[in-house]
């Protein structure tokens, strides 16, 4: 990505969060976080990468209001930006904090399953014993 897509998506992240904590008045938008978001080279295109708390119903909901309500996110982005033309916004689901849950579930699982195999890790760098076996 350019320096100037780069910066205009930092803003966009930004400004959607504002938007949403303050003007979003769709009783569907449940706790939802913008996490990350994408703009095209040409500056037309936005996806907008959320994390909503809830059940899996509640993050559909949430993530059908936010698309039903672009339009009027793109109107303020446009004037509290100052660009001629705000890009189109496709919100979408980010996955990173579930797939980092699941990762933490499975380290977990593996280390009850060999304990003995976590014991001498541990004890390898309580005395940075790093020798072969």
């Amino acid at each position: 990505m350019s320096y100037r897509s780069d910066r205009l998506a930092h803003e966009l992240k930004v400004q959607i969060s504002l938007i949403l904590s303050r003007e979003m008045r769709d009783p569907r938008v449940g706790f939802a976080t913008v996490t990350d978001a994408r703009v095209s080279p040409d500056l037309r295109y936005a996806r907008v990468y959320m994390s909503v708390l809830g059940s899996p119903d509640e993050q559909t909901q949430t993530l059908a209001a936010l698309n039903q309500a672009s339009g009027f996110i793109r109107r303020l982005l446009s004037s509290r930006l100052r660009l001629r033309h705000s890009p189109e916004l496709t919100f979408a689901f980010d996955q990173s904090v579930q797939y980092g849950a699941r990762m933490e579930e499975i380290l977990n699982e593996v280390k009850k399953e060999i304990p003995d195999f976590t014991a001498s890790m541990d004890e390898e760098q309580k005395t940075g014993d790093t020798s072969e076996r």
